[in-house]
Order: structure tokens, then sequence, then C-alpha cells
């Protein structure tokens, strides 16, 4: 049996930033249950969850993951209360603690105890979610005294996860969040998070395009790229059998260099990517792996913006889990 589907906006850089409404709208109209949306360089994610609330009529709402580093816990219960307030939906949260680039870089915080910061900012969530009054200090994480004024959105706490310490925080969360993962690497995973709390269910973040012409393969390589020399995922990718191109990556080569060293296997490793037959296997294999949904991250191409065509392929496979 495959995952259930839910869907994730791609919030592609190099396409219009309001096709992230485009794919909201589809995945509403195909009866997809949720949506998670991310923060990247374009929309807030807060401000973004609430126009997809008023665009669309039923789909459930997940915001994040959101940068821990970069929003404290009364910010996120503030954010999530608010659009659940405006929207009349039921709004999740989801914490991670994002890049050296987002963090470091884009907002100049430090990325410093970060593993620590991701699990005291789930500690204090939880009653704030819950509309009680916060009481929390820990090293790297407090609030103290406030208490939502809107209802409390009552939300299912979600956690990104890659190493073992972001696992076992997850373990203290409802669900925990991989993206780019293959399914031998999402097993590894979901096996830590079970030896610690079984009830915490696995969600994974995987990018799909059904049928995709060169433009869609070639936008999931350019994501790709980044990760192949980072700690952790380069040995994913080696173990995958692209031990050559992680060592190549490591050499710090010219973005283009890499860009053009990656094969079309190495990005299909991390995607569903071929027709319904070859995707529906895939998302068997994380099934096989303990992944309970996939969020599709449908690819937004000329020929397909938003990923709409995409989602309509694939919500066949859907209606059949239902």
């Amino acid at each position: 049996m495959n995952p259930s589907l839910t869907v994730s906006l791609g919030l592609w850089q190099d396409r219009p930033a309001e096709e992230a409404l485009l794919t909201a709208r589809a995945a509403d109209e195909l009866g997809y249950p949720s949506l998670w949306i991310g923060e990247m360089a374009t929309y807030d994610a807060f401000a973004l969850a609430t126009a997809v609330g008023l665009a669309t009529t039923r789909i459930g709402l997940t915001v994040g993951p959101l940068a821990v580093s970069v929003r404290d816990p009364m910010m996120i219960a503030m954010g999530a209360a608010s659009v659940a307030a405006l929207t009349v939906r039921q709004v999740d949260v989801a914490v991670g603690t994002s890049s050296p680039l987002v963090v470091e870089g884009w907002h100049g915080r430090s990325r410093a105890r970060s593993a620590t910061a991701l699990r005291e900012s789930v500690e204090a969530l939880r009653p704030l979610l819950a509309g009680e009054r916060s009481d929390f200090t820990g090293t790297c994480v407090s609030s103290s005294g406030y208490r939502l004024r809107l209802p409390a959105p009552r939300s299912r706490l979600s956690v990104a996860a890659f190493g073992p310490s972001a696992v076992r925080t997850a373990a203290l969360a409802d669900r925990m969040v991989l993206n780019l993962i293959t399914p031998a690497s999402a097993g590894r995973l979901v096996a830590q998070l079970r030896a610690v709390n079984p009830a915490t269910s696995v969600v994974a973040w995987v990018t799909a395009a059904v049928d995709p012409d060169r433009e869609a393969i070639d936008r999931i390589r350019r994501a790709v790229v980044g990760y192949l020399p980072a700690p952790g995922y380069g040995e994913m990718f080696a173990e995958a059998g692209f031990a050559d191109v992680v060592a190549f990556a490591r050499t710090r080569p010219h973005p283009r260099e890499l860009f053009a060293a990656v094969p079309d296997e190495l990005v299909a490793s991390v995607s569903l990517l071929g027709d319904v037959d070859v995707v529906g296997a895939r998302l068997s294999a994380y099934a096989a792996a303990g992944v309970e949904e996939v969020a599709l991250v449908p690819v937004s191409t000329n020929r397909d913006p938003g990923g709409t065509a995409t989602l309509k392929a694939l919500d066949g496979l859907k209606t059949a889990d239902r």
C-alpha cells in the first residue's frame, strides 16, 4: 500500500512566486487533504498560508518548517492562531533548524546550538499552541507570561529531521518530516524514531514530476546540487551509488561544472519521476521504509505551471488509498 498523499508548495525561486497559489488551488480542488507551506525567499509563510486559506475551500494547512533560530515560540504560536482565525481552517506547525545560508546569511542570526534550540522550541510551543500561558526557560529559548488571545489552534507539531539529535527531538512531536531523502535513508531514520517513540508519524517531502521533460529534471537537479557535499547528505548519495559525484562535489568545483556532473539517476534517487506506474512503485518503496505520508512537491515548468498536471496525474493514487 502506498503512503497517504498530501502536497507541499515548491516555492521554486526561478518560477513566478504567484504559482504557489496555483498549486494550492489545484491541490484543494483535487481533494488532497492538506498542504505544507514552507518559507523561502519570497512570501512570509504565515501571510501565504492566510492567502491560501482564503483562496481555497477545505484543504488543511501546515506552516513550516520554520527556523527556530529565527522565529521564537511566541511568534510561531501567534502566527498559527492568526491564520486559523482568519481562514477558519486547521493550521498545523512545523519547525526545523534550517541552513546556515538562511539563518546566518539572510537573517544574520547565530545558528550555534541549533539542536538545543530545536528541542526547546518544541517544548515551549506545546503549551502555547494549546492556549496555555507560556512558562518556559531553556538555555537557548524562553517565553514567559504570554497567552494567545485568539482561539488556540491546537496545531499538530512537526519537526524536520535528518541527524540523530533532530530525530530524538522529532520523537517529542506529532510528526517527523524528512526532505530530500532516499527510501533507504528514510528507513534508517524511521527505525531510529521508532526506537524512541513509535507514536510519532513520518512524512517525507518528495519532489514529483509525472512524465517529466528536461526542464523539470534540471529544476530538481539545481535543488540537489547544494546538498551533495554536505555531511550526511553526501554519504546518503554515495550509498545510493554516486560516490564519484559526491567526491567531485567536495572538491568545490564551479556550480556549473557540478550541475553538469549530476546524472539523472541521482536526481531520481530522491524524487518521484516517470509515468504514474513508476511513481507508484517509488511510493511503495517509501511506504516500505515506514513513511506514512508523502507530501508531493510538484515541479513547476513552462509546460506544467504550478505542477498542476502532476497533481492531477497522481490523484488516482491518492483516491485508491482512501
